[in-house]
């Protein structure tokens, strides 16, 4: 197990490089030019190319992508162009608030989307399999947007339960925290319960219809026992695979419920740079995300290792 995490790792190199290169050519190819952020549309030619030398967009693009992989390779992904700090500063300090809305929006996700699925496959056909299938389409097919802007709607214009945007760090309490996350969270988590609670369902329903479990119910097993350590537990590779990547969305795809929300978290710092055409934050922003579902990745593999004894890795 220790040399294939060690093979993993090594491979992360090769795939960090590609994602820097291949963010930094998407980055430029997009229209739009930070200059006409700083001095508007109509400004003068030569004062868009002062800009330009100032922030060495001037240079040739294969110079300043050799330049910005061989920072990034060394810790150092830039400055930014507004908000006067550099890229690494700025991820870290909004980089909690983005880890604090996953930590939250994950439960919701898992407590919602397993209980479901696994109601829907012990009574198939049912009010619960009915249920279950509502709530997954619901996740599924409404945007997050408008669940949160329903949210805030009821929860937060009409019973004035919870704020309808802001963030109060940890340090000031769990309450105003868990508050002012509550609804967001929900808003993130209730998609990725609908896709988690038909993972569950389809898993179970193939496991249960497998030789083994029918052997076991004829042994005269209780049938928590059958199908906590029989069912469940053959079924649950494929839960935490999607709860996996349930992880990496969160993490990468918070942009919309963080700016709706108005959490100075890197989603809502991302959409800002992408506005403005802040390059380095949207580079850095990239490869921040991409190395987080790399690692995610790698964490469910090992994983299955701990579920399943019988997976091993050479």
């Amino acid at each position: 197990m220790g040399r294939y995490v060690l093979q993993r790792l090594v491979l992360l190199v090769p795939m960090w490089t590609a994602v820097a290169v291949l963010s930094f050519i998407i980055v430029h190819a997009t229209p739009g030019d930070p200059a006409a952020a700083f001095l508007g549309q109509e400004a003068l030619f030569e004062s868009k190319a002062e800009i330009h030398h100032r922030l060495g967009l001037d240079k040739p693009l294969y110079v300043q992508l050799a330049t910005w992989v061989a920072g990034a390779a060394h810790g150092d992904l830039g400055q930014s162009f507004f908000l006067g700090q550099s890229v690494s500063d700025a991820l870290v300090q909004r980089f909690p608030v983005t880890l604090s809305l996953t930590s939250v929006a994950l439960p919701i996700a898992v407590a919602v989307g397993v209980p479901l699925g696994l109601a829907a496959a012990l009574h198939p056909n049912s009010w619960q399999d009915g249920l279950t299938t509502s709530v997954a389409l619901f996740g599924l097919c409404v945007p997050e947007f408008v669940t949160g802007m329903l949210l805030i709607f009821f929860f937060a214009v009409g019973l004035r339960w919870f704020p309808a945007g802001g963030y109060a760090p940890l340090t000031e309490g769990v309450g105003p925290w868990l508050q002012h996350l509550l609804l967001p969270a929900l808003a993130l988590g209730m998609l990725q319960a609908g896709l988690i609670a038909r993972i569950t369902r389809a898993s179970m329903l193939q496991v249960l219809d497998s030789d083994y479990v029918r052997t076991a119910r004829a042994k005269g097993l209780r049938e928590p026992v059958v199908l906590v350590k029989h069912a469940f537990r053959n079924a649950v590779i494929s839960v935490v695979t999607v709860i996996g990547l349930a992880v990496a969305v969160l993490m990468s795809g918070a942009f919309i419920t963080e700016t709706l929300f108005e959490l100075p978290g890197v989603g809502n710092l991302t959409v800002a740079a992408v506005l403005r055409r802040d390059y380095p934050v949207i580079q850095g922003a990239l490869l921040l995300f991409a190395t987080i579902v790399l690692v995610v990745n790698l964490l469910v593999d090992v994983t299955y290792s701990y579920l399943n004894p019988t997976i091993t890795y050479s």
